[in-house]
Formats: structure tokens, C-alpha cells, sequence
């Protein structure tokens, strides 16, 4: 008989067994074997162009790991998303072995994607950006393929939690996180958690209405936000009003229609329409935190993409002046209005920011 304590089974300092027996005593299950030995966490960020895949030492939730490993390589939809799925899976098998490891390192797998999604069943409901992706089983699918588990989130969720463990808002219990891209996405964390609501749909922040009957949105309702700041309602904006004589329409010449970018670039040389373009961006992005500080009262607001780029002067500087005008002292002055602090780096951790959570909760 070999009893716990024994040199098989030697004991952990408090005299409990460690080892196949578990704290108990009693023969420890497959799963509690497996969290012995599990040291990584995976993440995957499937956009419509690009799919990143990152690799970082499981702490179990207990602080942020870096980085160990990366990869990065075209979004090619087939049709068929459980074969492209299974590339993913075969993708992260492949980044394991060029780290010397193994599918029986991972802990958990966390996967960024856009929605909508159903979370209950772990699947993505036919998003504009992968083609035929209805119900595709993503959690299931590669659970199978991997052996752990997946957890899934979107995109905009997602790049909440990493600004929130890596970022802009480490360190805060109540955050914002706004992203001006194609369109206006928002991830919020609340009580230091991320906060989804009924049916997910909690951080919808570019569908508030900012203009009653206003412009009309690519959601078929008029004046929300997503209609004046989203990359692509801007753009066709542009396209609309810009003055040929402007720099604006003298940098869309050289490369393609107009487009956001060259606003803040034809901003930064002082053109005076992209200046005026500047102002209405931010007045309608200042409008939009107004309603969450007063709604929310969190602690910072981290803002990523088009006012990342524009930077301090163009935008973040004017948008703090304009909430903190519009907002009493006691909450525009406790609210902190701050860049994406992740950089490139934002769609490598996004992914793992949803298995790092994973882990941070469950510990």
C-alpha cells in the first residue's frame, strides 16, 4: 500500500498530498491531473482578413504573461468553416511545436471573433466578414481538436479585456472600451468584470442615438453614433463633401478614395477642413462618453483606432475639455479618457485576454 506522504506521493507543505491523489486524499480525476501539468494558454483572433494566434505561460488568471509565441497569416474562408476551423486547430498545433510543446500543455484556448455569436452553444451566427459561417461550432469544433477548452468571445469583448489586463485599464474595476474602426464597438467592464447584458448585447455603444432622426446607419436606424464616427460611415461622408482643393482630397488622389487616415494626416498639416472634420468627429465621440460617465461612472475610458491615431492633440486632448464641460466635477473629473495602449499587439492578445479571464475567474 502506498500512503500519501509516502515517496511517491510526497505530501505539499501543509502535509496534503500532491500527485495523482489530490488534496483529498482521494484518487484525483483526469481534469485535475491535466490542470497539474497544463502551462500555456492559446488565443486566436479571427478577423475577416487576418487570423492571429498567440501563445503566453498560464499564470491562472493570477496576473497578465507575456507573449511567448506568435503567428499572423491571411483569413481565406473556404465555404466550409469546420475545414477552416480545423486549419486554425492545425495552426495552433504548429505554433506548439515551434515552442516545443504539445497540445497537452494548453489550459484553455481563448478565441476572439466578430459577432453576432451564441455564447450558451459556443457558435458564431453568420458574421458579415466569414462568408457562410452560420452556426459554425467554433467552441466545439476545436475543443475536439485541441483537447481543452475554448472559450469564445467578440471581437469588441474581446479587446475590452485586453486593454483591461494588458493595457490602457489595468489596474481600474470599472472601464470603457470604444473602438472607431468600420464601424463603433464597445466592450464594457464593470465590478472588474466584463459585463455582456441580455442576449450579449451589452457595449453596443455606437448604436446610441446621438441625433434623433438623424443620419441613417448601416443598422437601418437613423442617428446613431456608428453614422457619424465609424470608419465607414466617415468615408462615405468623405467621399460626399470633401473639397477638391482640400489636402484631404490631394492625399485620397495618391491612395484611393478618402478615407478617415487622411483626415487626421491633412489635420496634423494644418488643412482646415480636415480640422473641421476633426471637430465634428470629436464632438460627436465627446456626446457618446457624456451619456456612459453619467450612465456608468467608470473609471477610464480607453479608445481605440481613429482617435488612437489622431492622438492627443487632434482628439484626446479636445474630447476630455468637451466631457468635462458637459459632466459634473464629481464624475468628469474622476474619469480618465486614455489611447489603446496595446498597439499592434492588440489582436495577438485579444485572443488571450479571453482565456486569461477564463482562467481568472475560474480560480
Amino acid at each position: 500500500m502506498v500512503f500519501p506522504g509516502s515517496a511517491l506521493f510526497p505530501a505539499n507543505l501543509s502535509g496534503q498530498p500532491i500527485g495523482p491523489t489530490g488534496p483529498s486524499g482521494l484518487l484525483a480525476s483526469a481534469s485535475d491531473q491535466r490542470r497539474a501539468r497544463v502551462t500555456l494558454l492559446a488565443g486566436i483572433d479571427i478577423g475577416g482578413t487576418k487570423t492571429a494566434y498567440a501563445l503566453a505561460e498560464d499564470t491562472g488568471g493570477a496576473a497578465a504573461a507575456a507573449i511567448t509565441a506568435r503567428k499572423r497569416r491571411p483569413t481565406e474562408p473556404s465555404g466550409d468553416p469546420e475545414q477552416d476551423l480545423r486549419a486554425m486547430a492545425e495552426d495552433v498545433r504548429q505554433l506548439l511545436a515551434e515552442s516545443n510543446a504539445s497540445v497537452g500543455d494548453l489550459a484553455v484556448v481563448g478565441v476572439s471573433v466578430a459577432g453576432p455569436l451564441d455564447l450558451d452553444a459556443g457558435q458564431v451566427l453568420r458574421p458579415p466578414n466569414l462568408p457562410h459561417w452560420d452556426r459554425a461550432p467554433v467552441r466545439d469544433l476545436l475543443q475536439a481538436e485541441l483537447g481543452c477548452p475554448v472559450h469564445l468571445d467578440n471581437d469588441a469583448n474581446a479587446a475590452a479585456l485586453a486593454e483591461w489586463h494588458y493595457g490602457a485599464g489595468q489596474g481600474t474595476e470599472h472601464m470603457v472600451y470604444l473602438t472607431m474602426s468600420t464601424g463603433v464597438g464597445g466592450g464594457l467592464v464593470l465590478g472588474g468584470r466584463l459585463h455582456r447584458g441580455v442576449a450579449c448585447s451589452a457595449g453596443e455603444v455606437g448604436h446610441i442615438p446621438i441625433e434623433w432622426d438623424g443620419d441613417l446607419c448601416h443598422c437601418g436606424k437613423r442617428g446613431c453614433l456608428e453614422a457619424y464616427i465609424g470608419g465607414a460611415a466617415w468615408a462615405e461622408r468623405l467621399e460626399r463633401i470633401t473639397p477638391a482643393a482640400s489636402r484631404v482630397a490631394e492625399l485620397a488622389r495618391t491612395s484611393g478614395p478618402a478615407r478617415p487616415e487622411h483626415v487626421v494626416q491633412a489635420a496634423r498639416e494644418g488643412d482646415a477642413f480636415a480640422l473641421s472634420e476633426m471637430e465634428r468627429f470629436n464632438d460627436y465621440l465627446a456626446r457618446a462618453i457624456v451619456h456612459l460617465a453619467f450612465t456608468l461612472a467608470p473609471e477610464c475610458v480607453v479608445l481605440g483606432t481613429i482617435a488612437t491615431a489622431a492622438g492627443e492633440a487632434l482628439c484626446l486632448a479636445p474630447v476630455r475639455e468637451k466631457v468635462r464641460a458637459r459632466t459634473w466635477p464629481a464624475v468628469g473629473d474622476n474619469l480618465r479618457i486614455e489611447p489603446s495602449g496595446l498597439g499592434d499587439d492588440l489582436p495577438y492578445l485579444a485572443g488571450l485576454a479571453v482565456a486569461h479571464d477564463t482562467r481568472r475567474q475560474d480560480s
